[in-house]
Formats: structure tokens, sequence, C-alpha cells
């Protein structure tokens, strides 16, 4: 496969590097003359040395010099992040780009809420009348102070939920939507395994901490499962549009169904005005969570997700926002798309058990403006591409059959697939048609004789 083509939205980086390369040579150089003139004696062995080092360090970093944290953080493992547990994920495919103990299980605190929302959307009418019950109403601070009784739109109450952290909307909308806070605590791990999420636990529809009755498992998910939540939240769901729009939304004003009541509800997630490249996200805190936040990212159409888990605890509240600063930059500089799709392939032919044909074609089947996949790689990485496919099979075959895949993996990650098709049918060799073979055959010889 050739070299992976770069987008153009990365010209100004790759002159950046191509002039520092020229710069670091041209040092090298003079400092060798130099070095090298009459008098110069031992030194002139370090002016070989020292170019070496310049022209080590242009291979390996494309000549770039750390100008930050960040970039000399290299492959992003020592980001020297305040988050206790931390996930960068490509929001396109779901990759994990970074880590940092990211499957250990940690409270996530309010992150929870996006759970919360995306399944009141999804299973509820945003038209409904929420009626507000006791223990709804009994809810801690953060609360929205709903009383007993009262009712309010599911809307309204899933904006208060994503703007303000209310505990008190999240419980009345639990209710409604599971029947009770069980129920739909129930609703959610379901949909959390539907999602792929192998380490979540959720007790609380409001992220307040808890343990389940049953079993005494704890309200807890880890920053690769909270990530995988986001990113259904805003990529997958059928809903996605509605969750958008809801936690973008600057301030809204809500009232109760008698009009007695009215609250107005402001975004409390700073991110939105401190990054142009946020898109959305939800602050949590508890005193045994700490400060966490999980967020979605697009810039120049990369799209990332990132989680942190255990970001600090008072009077430590900025952290989070540093930690996003340093994991977003970078994102935003490492990562870059690359077309990887390996063009032209071809496949030997399906050997044909006891057909009318002995062979069938095998292709991707695909038009040419098919042919590709970009993915968000750093400069240098490759996917592993695996073939697997049938090199047998018995007739009668079909054509427009799969036989295989063409799977692309990136660190034993399946990141796409594509199937492997037979391109044309082979029937079975019958008794008859055999007969046929054979009588045509005869009749063939006796003619040429």
């Amino acid at each position: 496969m050739g070299e992976a083509a770069k987008r153009p939205g990365q010209k100004r980086y790759e002159w950046k590097t191509k002039y520092k390369r020229i710069g670091q040579c041209a040092a090298a150089l003079l400092a060798g003359l130099l070095l090298a003139m009459p008098g110069a004696g031992a030194p002139r062995a370090a002016a070989v040395c020292f170019a070496g080092e310049i022209a080590g360090t242009a291979e390996e970093a494309a000549g770039d010099a750390p100008e930050s944290e960040e970039a000399a953080a290299g492959d992003g493992q020592e980001l020297k992040l305040y988050a206790q547990s931390a996930v960068l994920m490509d929001a396109d495919t779901g990759r994990v780009l970074y880590g940092k103990e990211e499957d250990v299980k940690r409270p996530m605190a309010s992150t929870t809420k996006i759970m919360t929302c995306i399944l009141a959307l999804e299973e509820g009418n945003g038209e409904d009348w929420v009626s507000v019950s006791s223990y709804a109403a009994s809810m801690p601070d953060v609360q929205l102070n709903i009383r007993e009784g009262e009712e309010y739109r599911l809307t309204d109450l899933l904006y208060s939920l994503m703007l303000e952290s209310h505990n008190d909307a999240a419980v009345a909308v639990a209710e409604h939507i599971g029947e009770s806070v069980e129920g739909f605590a129930a609703m959610m791990n379901q949909k959390a395994r539907d999602i792929g999420c192998t380490d979540t636990c959720f007790v609380t529809p409001n992220g307040l901490d808890g343990t389940r009755k049953e079993d005494g498992a704890v309200h807890s998910t880890t920053a690769a499962d909270l990530a995988r939540i986001m990113r259904y939240c805003v990529e997958l769901s059928p809903e996605r549009e509605a969750f958008l729009a809801i936690t973008r939304t600057a301030s809204r004003t809500i009232q109760d169904k008698e009009g007695k009541r009215s609250f107005y509800l402001a975004n409390h997630n700073a991110l939105l005005n401190m990054m142009p490249e946020a898109l959305s996200g939800k602050t949590g805190f508890t005193g045994g969570a700490g400060y966490c936040y999980i967020s979605a990212l697009k810039k120049d159409n990369k799209r990332f997700i990132v989680a942190l888990l255990g970001c600090g605890w008072p009077p430590h509240k900025t952290y989070k926002w540093e930690d996003m600063r340093k994991i977003s930059r970078y994102a935003f500089e490492t990562y870059d798309y690359y077309e990887v799709f390996d063009k032209g392939k071809t496949f030997p032919p399906l050997r044909v058990i006891d057909g009318r044909q002995e062979t069938a074609p095998l292709s991707l089947n695909l038009d040419r403006e098919q042919e590709t996949l970009e993915l968000l790689l750093k400069e240098g990485e490759q996917p592993d591409i695996r073939y697997e496919y049938a090199k047998e099979k018995k007739a009668p075959v079909e054509a427009g059959s799969v036989v295989g895949s063409a799977s692309y993996y990136m660190d034993k990650e399946r990141i796409a697939s594509f199937p492997i098709y037979v391109t044309e049918s082979v029937e079975k060799a019958d008794y008859l048609w055999l007969l046929r073979q054979v009588a045509g055959r005869f009749f063939l010889l006796r003619r040429e004789e």
C-alpha cells in the first residue's frame, strides 16, 4: 500500500516542519565547519556527533523541537494530567487514542446525566407532563426546587438536568420513564451494555453516590466507558441532534403546568465559552468522585471525545479545564485524517467443489468512489489490514454471497470492515448435467473423426 494521503488542512504544519528541518541542518553544518577549522583539534570529532544528534532528532520528530508540555509528550503517555482517569477517543471510530487508567472503575458524579438525558429522549415524549413525586422533590442540591404534585414538560426537565445539573429533575425524569428509579437504572445499565460498556454500573439517575441493594455494586464507570456513552449520545443515537441542541443551549426559562412558577436555567458548561472546539459536555462533582468532565470536541472535521474522572477536589475546581486544554491541544496537533484504503487489492478465485465451473471470482465489489477509508492517525501510523476469506466452497455458489472480509485494525481493535463477495454464480454439477457434458464431448469426438 502506498504512503497514506494527508488532508490539505495540514499545510501550515508541514511548512513549519520543513523550515525547522532546514534550520537544524544549517546549524549542524555551520557548527561542523567551525569546529573542523585548523586549530580546532580534538573538538573536530564532537562536530560529527553533534550533527548526528540533530539528524536523529529530525528523523524521529519530523524536525520539530518540543514547544510545549503537550508536544514533549510525544505519544501522549506523559500528558501529566490532574485526572486520575482520562481518555481521548476518536469520535468517528470509537478508537481510544490516549488513556490514563482508562479501565479503572470510579464514581462519575453528574456526568451520569448524559445517559439519563439520552434515554429520556429515546424512550419518552418531550411533550409529556411529568408529575413530581415526594422522593424526587427530596433530592439534595443541586436542585431545581420542584415540589411534590407539580407537573413539568419532560423536555423542560431535560434542560434543567443538563444545563443546571438539577438532581430532583433527574429523579422526576427517571420515575416518568422507568416507573421507578430502580426501573430506570435497569434501563440505563441495559443501554450501557448495548453501547459496549462492560465496566459500568448505574444506580442513580443523577450521579449521586449509591449502592445497588441486590448485589452491593456501587454507582461507577470507567473513563473508557464514559467516553463510549458520550460518543453514542453525539454520534450514534437517533436522538443525537436533540441531545446536542439541549446541551449547547446557553439559557432557557421553564415553568410548571399551571404557570404559577417559572425558572431561569443557565448552562454551566463553561468550556462552551472557553474553547471554540467544544461541541457538548457535562460537568460533575461529588465528594467521592471529585471533579469530573465528559466532552465532545470538533475542529476541521476532526471529532474527539474526552473523559476525565477524579480531576481534583476542592478548591481545585479548575483542574478539569487545565486537563481539557492539554488533551485537546494534543489531540488536534497530533492526529490528522489519512487515506488508508488498500486500493487495487485482488483475490485468488474461490475453488468450487462439485460445480459446473471450477472457480468463482472474488471481489470487494466496490465502485471506485467507494474505495476509501480515512482514519485519524498520528504521522507514520498504519492500520493492520487482515484479509480473511474462504479458499473453497461446495456448489452451488450464489453471486453476491459473502465469503470473507477485509478488516482494518488499529492497536488490535477492528476499526472498519468490508465484505468480500462472490461475483459470479456457479451451479452444482448434478448427474443430468454431467451426462449432458459427457454426451456432448462424445458427439464432438465422433464428428472430428
